[in-house]
């Protein structure tokens, strides 16, 4: 008789459902909250982490994008014929619209410590083609230890910088990595809660037996306790209790550990690590009409501007030449945010025709009327008396008779 020794299976982990360890390898730690790391798949799965990421990235996305020239003055002028603008504005390439390739940018930046990335394809006569957006891992960036300076590989691929468009967060880590813990907290409190509802986090109550009773009427209780009370179709069911055993109810209010008061605090802690207002994130225990609004301001201000600015250095750098780096500029229209109702913009537009500080053309130009004869000159309408003849009315000739 021949024996085999049976060889014992060896573990194999790849990247289609990596380990602790391959996560690791990535930077990608197990938080203390979960034991297990907080992927991006994961943390976009908790509501406040998505409607972040969502709101800034929707906002930058929604603005309207052009190219400006900027003459010898300091002036910018509108370069409607760059090659560079039907990729953000239209189409970034035959299966990526403008609007899904800015927003998916900034979403890799706000959840990869890489960043947001894409290629800039180019023809052999320098013109841009289009604009790809890989997935998740496909562009390697490595960084000097000395500069910082990056360089890029597409499946293995040397790519070089100047067509790479790169859009990084502060500190070399997005948001989500960084606030790995406090995701991870409320991923447990959301896991938590689940099997609370799900009868599995404590038990309903307790069977009491007395001193003294068998061991056969201990399994015989239990027995008949399980037939009655557990199981999808045992609600309503009579208990049957063996030799003086009691059930005692076990009564469990979430406020008591302060359950609902942590979940809600988790929510603020996001909304920090991402720097968006609550109310933003539909958490308005605080809001007020006043302070709602003055919130709004600042993340205009202090959350989104920082993004805008870094989005318009990154298109930059990538799809302007060397010589127009210098002319050239790529700006989003802020104005799309700070819009007011008509009346409130129609009072500020003639507040600010009558003081001379625009011309009526450009008033115009911002509620989208195209401009007039005449209206490129800086007069107060208040005071200053214009004659415009009636349509058809015939011109007004001097008599030569006349005195």
């Amino acid at each position: 008789m021949w024996l085999f020794k049976r060889k014992p299976q060896i573990e194999t982990k790849g990247l289609a459902e990596p380990g602790d360890d391959l996560y690791a390898l990535f930077g990608i730690t197990p938080t203390a909250s979960t034991g297990t790391p907080v992927t991006p798949d994961a943390a976009l799965r908790v509501p406040a982490v998505g409607s972040a990421i969502r709101v800034i990235s929707e906002a930058v996305a929604t603005l309207d994008v052009s190219i400006k020239r900027i003459e010898a003055d300091g002036t910018e002028v509108q370069d409607a014929g760059h090659q560079a603008l039907p990729l953000l504005r239209d189409q970034a390439n035959d299966w990526t619209d403008g609007f899904s390739f800015i927003r998916d940018l900034v979403i890799d930046a706000l959840s990869d410590d890489k960043g947001g990335m894409a290629y800039v394809n180019r023809l052999a006569d320098g013109r841009i083609a289009e604009i790809i957006r890989y997935r998740r891992g496909v562009i390697d960036v490595q960084f000097d230890q000395t500069t910082g300076e990056p360089s890029y590989k597409i499946d293995g691929r040397r790519v070089p910088a100047s067509d790479m468009i790169h859009l990084r967060s502060p500190f070399g880590r997005s948001p989500l990595s960084l606030a790995r813990e406090a995701i991870g907290v409320a991923i447990a409190l959301d896991s938590h809660a689940a099997k609370l509802f799900g009868r599995g986090a404590r038990p309903s109550g307790a069977l009491m037996f007395p001193k003294g009773m068998g061991e056969a009427s201990v399994k015989a209780a239990r027995t008949a306790w399980k037939a009655t009370h557990e199981g999808s179709d045992a609600n309503g069911q009579t208990a049957i209790l063996y030799d003086g055993a009691e059930f005692k109810p076990f009564t469990f209010n979430s406020t008591d550990a302060q359950f609902l008061e942590n979940r809600k605090f988790q929510i603020l802690e996001i909304a920090r690590a991402f720097r968006v207002p609550p109310s933003m994130l539909f958490d308005h225990d605080r809001a007020t009409w006043s302070n709602t609004e003055q919130m709004g301001r600042e993340f205009l201000s202090y959350t989104l501007e920082p993004w805008l600015r870094a989005t318009e250095g990154a298109l930059r750098r990538a799809l302007f030449t060397d010589e127009e780096r210098g002319t050239h500029a790529v700006r989003f229209d802020r104005d799309d945010l700070t819009r007011a109702d008509l009346s409130t913009r129609a009072t500020v537009i003639n507040s600010l025709i009558s003081s001379r500080t625009i011309n009526p053309n450009e008033g115009r130009q911002w509620i989208g009327l195209t401009p007039r004869e005449g209206g490129d000159e800086f007069l107060n309408p208040n005071i200053t008396e214009t004659q415009v003849p009636a349509p058809g009315a015939p011109e007004d000739k001097e008599d030569p008779d006349a005195a």
